[in-house]
């Protein structure tokens, strides 16, 4: 659990030198970004804020919620790779990383602490979109920016970055349409219930099921985004309903085909996430009727934003909705070396760099990160 990082006599200093010192609310300006091959606007009606300029280093905190899954974990170790790099550690007086769990409360309250303690800058992983109204009024006030990634935030106030969740829900839809032409019985394993991502995710596919016209079944299942609740998960629905047409998986991939696997269920058409494990599968098992398409957000989304946010302190144009590329690859097109690596592990997320954005790490720099609090 996240430690109050002031007591009362400093805390009330402090929030006496905020309401005197903060920083102007960003100016609405024209486009386009100062780096627009990365900061890419979510639509053509996106506003663009002008932060004024602050001079560094900068204090920037992470405020993470949700821990427990293959993706969280990389992606806090993605952000402490980042931050590393000597370019970007240059411009850094102090990067903090805090995980909350799934306590809404817990989360907004150590978003409090660090726009009490002085942060110049915060990004965070929200586990609701529309809970944090009072702490994005208090960042605001207070003239800290703060940028919302992957799950993010229901507001204009702050920045946020994402790729196209819905988007990817509709290709998992899509496939699934492609590959059952008379429709057919689907297992679907959703995410983190109440988070915008699983929501959206969700949606998108749900959304292709109906336009498409075919009769559709679908059973869902919460594999939370992590192999071994998905593949529990997957495994209880197989004992249950015996056979399913195809499946959709929001992440945990590849528990979910090693589930299948186990129950000797024959393979099907599978929408998975870009978990190293599941293309792995996929590859091996192309003859054999799992046909893939794997597409996702790399947790690299964490670099953008702290790049975003790092730009916004400069005084840089910044999209308010910054909207990144999924990566995708599909059936027939799993390339060894390039969309899978055989020696690295099952759990490691592939699709994990932003090139127009100058942000690729290898697994080893990754994976030599902790995923603990500092």
């Amino acid at each position: 659990m996240f430690k109050m990082l002031l007591g009362g006599a400093v805390a009330a200093t402090a929030l006496t030198m905020l309401s005197t010192t903060a920083m102007a609310e960003p100016e609405i300006v024209a486009g386009p970004a100062g780096n627009p091959e990365c900061f890419v606007p979510w639509t053509a009606e996106t506003k663009f804020f002008q932060f004024p300029k602050k001079e560094g280093p900068y204090r920037i905190a992470l405020a993470n919620g949700y821990i427990a899954n293959t993706w969280r974990i990389q992606m806090i170790q993605t952000a402490k790779a980042y931050a590393a790099q000597p370019e970007v550690a240059a411009k850094l007086k102090e990067f903090k990383v805090v995980s909350t769990g799934e306590d809404v409360p817990a989360q907004i309250s150590a978003i409090n602490n660090f726009i009490d303690s002085g942060y110049d800058a915060i990004v965070v992983n929200a586990q609701n979109p529309t809970a944090f109204a009072p702490v994005i009024k208090r960042a605001k006030d207070a003239g800290v920016v703060l940028v919302a990634f992957d799950n993010i935030l229901d507001t204009e106030d702050a920045i946020n970055v994402n790729v196209d969740q819905k988007g990817l829900g509709e290709l998992w839809g899509n496939w699934l349409i492609e590959h059952l032409p008379d429709g057919g019985k689907i297992l679907e394993v959703r995410g983190v219930a109440g988070t915008s991502v699983d929501t959206d995710r969700h949606n998108g596919i749900h959304e292709r099921f109906d336009a498409s016209g075919k009769n559709w079944e679908v059973v869902e299942v919460l594999g939370k985004w992590d192999d071994p609740t998905a593949q529990k998960a997957t495994a209880d629905a197989i004992a249950v309903h015996k056979k399913f047409d195809g499946i959709t998986v929001q992440g945990g991939s590849t528990g979910t085909i090693q589930a299948v696997i186990d129950a000797n269920h024959p393979f099907v058409p599978v929408g998975g996430e870009t978990e190293n494990g599941f293309r792995k599968f996929c590859a091996k098992h192309a003859g054999e009727g799992l046909k893939c398409t794997s597409a996702g957000s790399g947790p690299a989304q964490v670099a953008v934003a702290i790049k975003t946010a790092i730009a916004a302190l400069e005084g840089e144009v910044i999209p308010q909705t910054v909207k990144l590329p999924l990566a995708i690859v599909s059936d027939p097109d799993f390339k060894e070396g390039v969309d899978f690596f055989p020696n690295e592990s099952d759990n490691f997320f592939v699709g994990n760099s932003f090139p127009t954005c100058g942000i690729n790490f290898t697994a080893q720099e990754i994976m030599g990160q902790s995923k603990e609090n500092q």
